[in-house]
């Protein structure tokens, strides 16, 4: 059946009235997430996952899509009038969004910022329609070796791609290796890491893990920052641009919005490389540079539609190769496995319904967020007037509630408090959580497509140079890793060249 065939289906799986109310949801609750400042898509998917266990999977996965871009949609709100990101993908919006609301000029920064982010939706969901089942065919002709390489190359990548220091990234993703290797081994059958707990033999369960380290992590970091929540006092009406924002804003629109798509698909890229890149290049190729950081209109629209760009295009390589370039994403791929779908090369052939259902629903879903936030723009900034203290409640009870209902133990509970701590710890020293997350996801995956590489080749780790496929991926983590080493080669000889 052709692409726009399959479409169609999907348009009928996903214009039903169960999954329409769930896409509305997901719609709705993401851009309430991306509004309120110090909870994140991840936390909030984390959050309801154990609700997911009930759900048809297409369903719940439409729903969890539509939190995680729609709290792309709703970030900018806080940005733009309390100068606050709701979103890490928002930071870069904070610098014009919040002078434009300084101007009187909010409710043009709040429309621009919807109408860029429905265009970047819409760039990314189309690119997937097309591109996706290309690659997945492709895939399909990987075998262990290929996979292990892609996984360990999806892993390096994350890091060195993600914000903050490498070698901290690394860090974290060797403890999310470790954690993801607890329990008994595949091959041989032998306890890691169990301690001789009975309840640590299959595993850690993610659930508990991933509420710990999203959810009860961001209270106790909140908790200690004082809240100040100044709302900017300006209009909001006149939301729609007028003809000049227009003339100045339809090619930013349209480079960010090719940019974030195809930054999205690359491990640790998606919305927040893909909304400073896009700044920073409008910035240089603008004829007025001055402006940026004084409410240029194209320093709001450019990220915004560029990190809307790479949330949506991030499902490509979970869909098509099964791997999760970044936490919130990681949270959908762990959902599809609680219902038994494994995300990859096969979901095309296996699962029609749940690739194509999804795809379609993001149409309606961006349709859905473009209604809701262009004219209810006072309604969502109302929710900035929420005290903190009532959401803690309401997270902890879910959270509390959520690891129980997993296998109905303390033990989970338990084990949650102790990640909840230990992710606010590393928050407080630096840390990136993300590399963690997506190492505890793939490493079981990774050292199974090693063991089955190393049965293929008899032992040696040359069967991964004997693969073309393979040996590509082997040459590109070797660059990744010498990437360090050159770079210090070259201060190191610019520093000698001085000094001379």
């Amino acid at each position: 059946m052709d692409v726009l065939g399959s479409l169609g289906q999907g348009f009928a799986i996903a214009l039903t009235p169960v999954n329409l109310l769930y896409g509305f949801i997901g719609a709705v609750l993401g851009t309430a997430i991306g509004v309120l400042p110090g909870l994140g898509p991840s936390a909030t998917i984390a959050l309801l996952l154990p609700i997911t266990y009930k759900i048809h999977p297409v369903s719940a996965v439409i729903m969890l899509a539509g939190i995680y871009y729609g709290a792309m949609f709703g970030g900018s709100t806080t940005s733009i009038l309390l100068n606050i990101p709701g979103e890490n993908a928002s930071v870069v919006t904070c610098i014009d969004g919040y002078q434009m609301a300084r101007q009187g000029r909010a409710g043009p920064a709040l429309g621009i910022c919807a109408i860029g982010s429905f265009f970047g939706g819409i760039v990314s969901i189309l690119m997937l329609v097309f591109i996706a089942p290309i690659l997945s065919n492709f895939a399909i002709k990987f075998g262990p070796p290929e996979y292990a390489t892609l996984l360990l190359l999806g892993l390096l990548m994350a890091v060195y791609l993600s914000s903050g220091s490498a070698l901290k990234g690394l860090m974290m993703m060797s403890v999310g290796v470790i954690l993801g290797m607890v329990g008994q081994d595949l091959a041989y059958g032998m306890d890691r890491f169990t301690f001789g707990s009975d309840q640590l033999l299959n595993g850690l369960e993610f659930v508990p893990v991933a509420m710990g380290l999203f959810g009860i992590s961001e209270v106790l970091a909140n908790l200690e920052e004082p809240e100040v929540r100044d709302i900017f006092k300006t209009s909001l009406k006149g939301v729609f641009p007028n003809l000049d924002d227009w003339r100045r804003s339809w090619a930013p629109i349209l480079r960010s919005g090719l940019l974030g798509a195809c930054m999205g698909v690359l491990p640790g890229g998606g919305p927040i490389m893909s909304s400073f890149a896009s700044y920073a290049i409008e910035k240089r190729i603008s004829k007025h540079p001055e402006q940026f950081g004084k409410g240029a209109i194209e320093g709001v629209v450019a990220p915004e539609t560029a990190n809307n760009a790479g949330s949506t295009s991030s499902f490509i390589p979970l869909m098509t190769l099964g791997i999760p370039t970044n936490a919130a994403i990681a949270m959908i791929f762990v959902a599809m496995m609680i219902h038994g779908i494994r995300p990859g090369p096969m979901l095309l052939q296996e699962h029609p319904d749940m690739f194509w259902g999804v795809i379609a629903s993001m149409f309606v879903g961006n349709a859905i967020l473009l209604a809701l936030n262009l004219p209810l723009v006072g309604i969502w900034a109302s929710l900035l007037k929420v005290p903190y203290k009532y959401l803690v409640l309401v997270i902890m009870i879910v959270c509390i509630i959520g690891a129980y209902s997993v296998s109905y133990s303390a033990f989970d509970v338990g084990m949650m408090m102790i990640f909840g701590v230990f992710g606010y710890l590393i928050r407080r020293l630096g840390f990136p959580v993300a590399p963690l997350v997506l190492a505890l996801i793939l490493a079981p995956k990774l050292e199974r497509a090693f063991q089955q590489s190393m049965v293929m080749g008899m032992g040696s780790l040359t069967i991964f140079v004997k693969r073309p496929i393979s040996a590509v991926f082997v040459v590109v983590l070797g660059l990744i890793l010498l990437k360090p080493v050159a770079e210090w080669l070259w201060r190191h000889r610019r520093g000698s060249r001085k000094k001379a």
